[in-house]
C-alpha cells in the first residue's frame, strides 16, 4: 500500500465538501437535498463510481463549478468519494441536509480552507484516509480575537 496527498484545487470564494457514500443514486439525492437546503444555490457535484463503469458521475448548478468537482474527484481518485464544491452558500447551510442523505457515509471536511486529502492506494483502489484541512493553530485567541470572531458571526447573519 501506498499513502499520497492529494491537493484539491479549488476555485477562489469557494467551499468545498468532501464525503463517501455508497451507491450510484447518491448523485441524485446529494442534488436534491442542496438545492432544497438554499434556493439558488451554486454548486458542483462529483461522484466516483466504485464498480461497473467506474465513471465521475457529476451534475451542478454552476458549469464551472461541476468541472472543477469533476476535476477534484479525479485526482481524489478513491471510489464512492463525492465533491461538492459550493459558491454563495456556506456548509453550515447545507452539511445537515448532505448528511441526511441515504446514501451518504461520512463527511470528510467542509472547508474553505487549502485541503490535501490523504489517500491510501493499494492496487486498482484507492480509499479516503482523512484530510488536512489548513494550517495549524498559531496560538490561543485573546479578547480581541473573541470580539472579533463575534463580530464575524454577526456581519454574517448567524447571530444577533
Amino acid at each position: 500500500m501506498e499513502l499520497k496527498t492529494v491537493k484539491l484545487s479549488k476555485p477562489a470564494d469557494t467551499n468545498v465538501i468532501v464525503g463517501q457514500a455508497h451507491f450510484i443514486k447518491t448523485i441524485e439525492d446529494v442534488y436534491e437535498a442542496l438545492v432544497q437546503a438554499v434556493p439558488g444555490i451554486k454548486f458542483g457535484l462529483a461522484f466516483n463510481e466504485a464498480s461497473g463503469p467506474c465513471l465521475v458521475r457529476h451534475t451542478g448548478t454552476d458549469p464551472a463549478l461541476e468541472q472543477a468537482a469533476i476535476e477534484a474527484a479525479s485526482a481524489i481518485g478513491a471510489g464512492h468519494i463525492f465533491v461538492v464544491i459550493l459558491r454563495n452558500a456556506f456548509p453550515i447551510n447545507v452539511l445537515n441536509q448532505v448528511k441526511s442523505v441515504s446514501e451518504v457515509c461520512t463527511i470528510f471536511c467542509a472547508t474553505a480552507n487549502p485541503l490535501s486529502v490523504i489517500v491510501a492506494e493499494e492496487g486498482e483502489g484507492r480509499g479516503v484516509l482523512g484530510v488536512i484541512d489548513g494550517s495549524s493553530p498559531k496560538g490561543e485567541e485573546g479578547d480581541e480575537e473573541q470580539a472579533e470572531r463575534r463580530a464575524m458571526l454577526r456581519r454574517f447573519g448567524y447571530k444577533q
